[in-house]
């Protein structure tokens, strides 16, 4: 379904800042599938689903989709096949429109349309069906400006606008994190409902332990843009994915401080040479 395939991403290139984040990385992911991203803060998450979505673009490599290597295609080109929903309930909706039209804007995705003839009244059942299915009441309020929404109304609704158009892809980029416990719930109930009920391929990141054996298929986790476990959530419990994960990050900084050591010893030996 999603092929990466060898691709490499370095930031600030010839700077003393440079930041090499992904170096030949290569993962698959299968159709149909919900797979959970865990890894700490400057692993390569977001950078990889910013190259997935197209806001970034690889050094090198492929991202296939399907059979297209959509990596050379533009960010507007990919958004017909890929969703995404943010960690902020406010960026996956335009808060100073309406819910109708904030529901008209994602069915219209892909197509070119003016604001003016934004609402398609040929549209306005399937609107409403849509947004029924959260059951959440908002097919009752399509006029109510989505600025007046709880965050997780907004959250419910950037999910389906990232959604209505059945995408191949979807990417959940800590989409709950910013909710309470209860809401946070909630949202990952209807989340789970969603993409199994229109078998959406989703990769989520998570720092959540919990919700990655709950609601995934596989669970992969990244640090220093290379994957050090790949494991199915039946094969753990929370207690021992988090003490997995803490164990991996310790392993994996402790290769890359040997590797760090080796090359500033080189340096000094080519020094004294």
């Amino acid at each position: 379904m999603l092929k990466i395939k060898n691709i490499s991403k370095t930031f600030y290139k010839g700077m003393e800042e440079e930041n090499q984040v992904f170096d030949n990385f290569s993962l698959e992911i299968e159709e149909n599938k919900c797979v959970a991203i865990l890894g700490p803060n400057g692993c390569g998450k977001s950078t990889l689903f910013n190259m997935i979505s197209g806001s970034l673009n690889p050094d090198s490599g492929e991202i296939l989709l399907g059979d297209v290597d959509i990596a050379k295609l533009s960010e507007d080109k990919r958004a017909i096949d890929i969703g995404k929903v943010n960690q902020d309930p406010s960026k996956g909706v335009c808060q100073s429109l309406n819910i109708l039209e904030n529901m008209s804007m994602a069915f219209k995705k892909g197509n070119k349309f003016t604001f003016k003839k934004l609402i398609d009244k040929n549209n306005n059942e399937k609107i409403i069906e849509k947004l029924k299915s959260i059951d959440l009441g908002l097919e009752n309020k399509l006029k109510t400006q989505v600025k007046f929404l709880s965050g997780g109304q907004r959250q419910s609704l950037s999910l389906l606008m990232a959604t209505v158009k059945k995408p191949k892809i979807l990417l959940l980029d800590e989409h709950t994190a910013a909710l309470d416990p209860k809401t946070s719930k909630l949202i990952m109930d209807k989340t789970n409902d969603l993409i199994k009920k229109e078998k959406i391929t989703t990769l989520m990141i998570t720092h959540n332990l919990k919700n990655a054996i709950e609601y995934s298929d596989r669970i992969i986790m990244l640090n220093k843009g290379k994957v050090v476990l790949d494991i199915l959530p039946s094969e753990v419990t929370e207690e021992e994915l988090n003490r997995i994960y803490n164990e991996k990050i310790e392993e994996s900084n402790n290769i890359e401080s040997e590797k760090i050591k080796s090359i500033e010893n080189m340096k000094q030996i080519e020094k004294i040479a």
